[in-house]
Order: C-alpha cells, then sequence, then structure tokens
C-alpha cells in the first residue's frame, strides 16, 4: 500500500468521515422535532400544537426573488442566503372548534448562536411568514438572522387568505380576530422556545421581534401586553392607532365617490405643488421632503383650486376637501383605547411615486388607478380596500353593511371593544424598559398606507408618560424623509437589526445613523447615502456630493 494512498485515507478518516457523523446527528436532532407540543407549555388559552412536517434543508446561495411587481427596496428583491437548517412547519389547534388554526414555520439552525428573532406579517395577514428573508430596510447583500446563526419563525395570525373570500372575514369568530389581535404571536412564540429547548437542550438567550406595518404593530404589542417575553423590537412603520387608521382610510373612500375622486394625473398635480412649496426647505431641491414639519406650514392645497382659465390639473373643491382630509386630522368622536380620539394627518412628499409595485403614492394607497367602488374593485385604494372591510367585519360584523354611509357614532360601542384588541398605543412600556428591553422605530416620512405621525404621536406619549431619559435608555424613533411604505423612494437601506443586537448584547444605543440607496442586483453597489436622522431631526443639505452622507446634518425644526 502506498505511502500517498494511506495519506488519502487520513484525510478521509478525520476531515469527510466527520462531516459525514454531524450530518447524521443534525438529520436524526430534526426528525426529532415531529412530536406535539401540549397546550400547557403555551401561555394563552389554546389548544396543542401539531408538527406537520420537519425536515432537514441545506444550504443555498443568495438568489434574486421572483415577485409579480417591482421596484423593490433591496431587502425585498433577493432571496437570502441560507445555512443548513430544521424547517418545521405545523398549527396550533384553537379552543373554539369553529375558528380556524394558528399556522407557523420555525427555521433551526444546525449552527445556532443561542437567540431567536420572530418575523411579523403584513396588511391582514393570512399568509404563512416563513421567517427566511431579511428584516425590513437591511442591506440585500447582508446575511439573514437565521444565516446568522438566529432561530427564525413566523406565523400567518391564525387565518388563511382563500380566493374569493375578503381578507377580513376571519374578524366574525371572536377567537381569529383575537389571534390576529395579539395572542399568535404570543402562543408561536412558545412553541418556538419549546422547540428550541428540543432542539438544543436550552431556552434561547435573547428573543427579538422584526416587523414593519402590521408586523410593526405586532411588535409593539408584544412589548406592551408581554413585556417579559422579548429582549429587542425593531418596528417600522406600525400601524398602531388601528381602529382610528380604519376609520380614516374608509373616509377618504367615502369622500371619493361623488366626483371626489382625484385621478393619478392629478395626484401628480398635487406632488408638483408640494415640491414647489417645500422641496427646497432643506436646501436642496432634490424631489425629497425632508423638512417634514416645515411642509406642514408651507404647503397650501387653496393653490390648486380650479379658477376660470385654469387648466385639467386644478382640483375641484370637492377634491380639494379629499386633500385636506388626508392633511387633517379625522376624529372618532369617542375615545379608543388609551384615551385616543382621532387619526393624525398624512405627511408630504412622494405623493406621485410608483414606489413598490401597486401600492406606493397616493395612488396605491389613498386614491386608487380608477374611483372607488362598493364592493371595492381590483384597481381602487386599498385604503378604502382595508377600510370598508374593517368596517364591515370587525365593527359592524356584517358583510352587507353599506360602508359608503359608515358613522362611527352608530358602531362606537364595538369599536371600543376592536380597539381594546387591536390598538397598540399603550405607551407604558416600564416593565419592558425595566428589564432592558430595548426597541427601535422608524417612521418613512412618504407613507402613506398610515400616518408616520401615528407612531410619532405614539412616541412622545411614551416619553411623557416614562420620562425622556428612562425612554432614550430604551427606545429609539428614527425618520426617513421620502421612503415610502415598502422602504422605496429615497435612501432607506440601513442594518437597523445589526444597531438593534449592538444595543441589546452590548449596550451600545444607537445615534444618528446612515441609509444608503443600493442596487438590487450583484453586486449591489451603492449610489447615494444620507443620514438617518433621530426624530425630531431631520437631513438638511450643507453643501458639496448630494450623493453623499456627509454633505447633509441633522437639524431639529
Amino acid at each position: 500500500m502506498s505511502r500517498s494512498y494511506l495519506l488519502m485515507n487520513i484525510v478521509a478518516a478525520t476531515v469527510l468521515f466527520p462531516a459525514i457523523c454531524q450530518a447524521q446527528p443534525a438529520t436524526d436532532a430534526c426528525a426529532k422535532l415531529k412530536e406535539g407540543i401540549e397546550a400547557a407549555k403555551i401561555g394563552l388559552p389554546s389548544g396543542g400544537a401539531t408538527i406537520d412536517s420537519a425536515e432537514l434543508v441545506q444550504s443555498a446561495p443568495l438568489a434574486q426573488a421572483q415577485l409579480p411587481f417591482g421596484p423593490l427596496p433591496p431587502y425585498l428583491a433577493v432571496v437570502p442566503a441560507v445555512p443548513e437548517y430544521c424547517k418545521v412547519v405545523g398549527a396550533i389547534a384553537p379552543v373554539d372548534p369553529k375558528a380556524p388554526p394558528i399556522r407557523f414555520q420555525v427555521n433551526l439552525p444546525t449552527d445556532w448562536n443561542g437567540s431567536s428573532v420572530q418575523f411579523g406579517g403584513g396588511g391582514f395577514n393570512g399568509t404563512l411568514i416563513t421567517g427566511l428573508g431579511l428584516p425590513p430596510l437591511a442591506p440585500a447583500d447582508h446575511p439573514s438572522p437565521l444565516a446568522r446563526g438566529f432561530v427564525t419563525y413566523g406565523t400567518d395570525s391564525g387565518h388563511q387568505m382563500a380566493p374569493n373570500v375578503p381578507i377580513q372575514a376571519f374578524a366574525l369568530n371572536d377567537e381569529a380576530l383575537t389571534n390576529f389581535a395579539y395572542a399568535a404571536y404570543k402562543k408561536v412564540r412558545d412553541v418556538a422556545v419549546v422547540l428550541m429547548q428540543r432542539r438544543y437542550g436550552k431556552a434561547p438567550a435573547k428573543l427579538y421581534y422584526v416587523g414593519f406595518s402590521e408586523g410593526g404593530r405586532e411588535g409593539l404589542t408584544m412589548a406592551q401586553r408581554f413585556p417579559n417575553d422579548f429582549d429587542g423590537i425593531l418596528s417600522g412603520v406600525p400601524v398602531i392607532n388601528w381602529v382610528a387608521l380604519q376609520t380614516a382610510g374608509t373616509r377618504i373612500g367615502m369622500a371619493q365617490f361623488g366626483g371626489g375622486w382625484i385621478d393619478p394625473d392629478k395626484v401628480k398635480a398635487v406632488h408638483e405643488a408640494v415640491l414647489a412649496a417645500c422641496d427646497k426647505l432643506d436646501g436642496l431641491a432634490d424631489g425629497i421632503v425632508s423638512n417634514y414639519e416645515g411642509c406642514k406650514k408651507t404647503f397650501d392645497s387653496a393653490r390648486l383650486a380650479c379658477r376660470p382659465g385654469s387648466d385639467t390639473a386644478c382640483l375641484s373643491e370637492t377634491q380639494l376637501k379629499v386633500v385636506d382630509r388626508l392633511h387633517g386630522r379625522s376624529p372618532l368622536g369617542f375615545a379608543a383605547a388609551n384615551g385616543l380620539d382621532s387619526y393624525p394627518g398624512w405627511g408630504f412628499g412622494g405623493e406621485a411615486a410608483a414606489g413598490t409595485g401597486p401600492v406606493g403614492g397616493w395612488v396605491g394607497w389613498e386614491t386608487g388607478a380608477a374611483a372607488p367602488t362598493l364592493p371595492p374593485g381590483p384597481t381602487g385604494s386599498r385604503a378604502w380596500l382595508y377600510g370598508s372591510g374593517a368596517v364591515q367585519y370587525f365593527f359592524a360584523r356584517d358583510p352587507n353593511y353599506d360602508a359608503t354611509k359608515f358613522d362611527p357614532a352608530q358602531l362606537a360601542d364595538r369599536m371600543k371593544e376592536v380597539s381594546s384588541l387591536m390598538d397598540s398605543t399603550d405607551p407604558d412600556l416600564s416593565v419592558f424598559a425595566t428589564r432592558g428591553g430595548k426597541i427601535i422605530m422608524f417612521e418613512n416620512m412618504a407613507d402613506y398606507a398610515q400616518s408616520p405621525y401615528a407612531g410619532i404621536e405614539y412616541y412622545k406619549s411614551v416619553q411623557a408618560k416614562m420620562g425622556v431619559a428612562k425612554v432614550d435608555d430604551s427606545l429609539r424613533l428614527y425618520v426617513a424623509p421620502g421612503v415610502d411604505h415598502m422602504g422605496a423612494g429615497a435612501p432607506a437601506t440601513v442594518d437597523l437589526f445589526e444597531a438593534l443586537t449592538q444595543w441589546v448584547e452590548k449596550d451600545k444605543a444607537p445615534g444618528e445613523m446612515t441609509q444608503v440607496l443600493q442596487e438590487t442586483k450583484p453586486p449591489f453597489s451603492v449610489t447615494a447615502a444620507r443620514p438617518m436622522c433621530r426624530y425630531s431631526a431631520y437631513p438638511h443639505y450643507q453643501g458639496g456630493d448630494v450623493n453623499k452622507a456627509e454633505s447633509f446634518r441633522c437639524n431639529t425644526p
């Protein structure tokens, strides 16, 4: 037997054989996770959890996302690389046999870092969140939490969307509504912890929640309702003042019946008027309204009014009322949860933006590509689709209710009940903060899915309740001018999850950060950058290269 042959076998024995031995235990450990979880392990009234499948998934490289719309911000444009992990899919049974189960997916990496990340949902949920993606606004070329060794997981929130079924229909069932409001996320969190204990022999050292929009609401809900369950929360553009938001969206839709609809050409006229009044308030005419507070004082919708000799871009008196309704407060007429009795107006900038596919600017969210109808049409606004459905299924609990005649005073008692479930506006985060919990919030100022001022007002309420110093040690709010709901329209990309983990685990509190405009395909080049300022500051141009962050300073109005 030759010396080279012996050496080759030694290499095989010391390198290849251990790899084979490691793969087998990982496969076995994954397969053993198929055992069900009793209801007693779940911290809210619930049925037990069953595991439909537990399979070892091999590592895979980064790929481009294949979605039917675009352009996409970088964090949505890619399917991140994954390591070897155990994919566990299952369901939590309801207490009410008429309620749907809560579906979940838990991803347990073979090489675990000892912590976990729960991913939030969006809209009215009803789709299983896999936990395989990137956190909101993250750079496309940064590793996902799973690739960094975190256990990741998500849920459908306790119902599944189905063809030809209104997306809000599940709310007719009390348990399904409670699951969507808050219970599903707590229940899935508890199931995920059991699975981690079974797989690794211990509970996670740190637990994080990341999400935006509905997922941002869920994250703040966890801090408010279950302050001992999570250590760090990333909450973007959260739909927290939920009942008032649906009320405001419904009213904006109602105002566009009977000649009030603002078509895309007139939306463009509004946008141009906003830029003419406000673009230079931040020191630079670049199509981005950064001085959002200054614009509120400067813009005058009356300048768009039709007068003798006006061109077709002018707005009628009825249409101007819609514009003013978008920018003004929408009163409820009663006090909802935590004393809130209205919804704030929207901001300025990006009105005519195409945004992320069909969901950017006014056309995507507030006015639609066609006038509103009942039932809502496929090209109408999402504010009307979401709001009118919430009125029918959450408030009136009558699919035949005429949302064009919506009067909050007639449904006030029920709306208060829904507010107690859905609104994540409790300013008392003292328990969460005292045990060391950290929250990073961000608001995109060109967001027309929800008003960024709802989050700003919540932040102020927390400061008023707990004191500025206490809040500064546990909660940071950032603003991104010119950025839409999904994260497009201006430099937006930033690794907020990394900032959160550094704050939680190393006590490195985040200060001003930098957002970049990143290309969505390799090599993911950066073409522009802006400072991401803490509220209430905004990026003000100081001179120099307009594509460099150092050419701007965070100014306070």
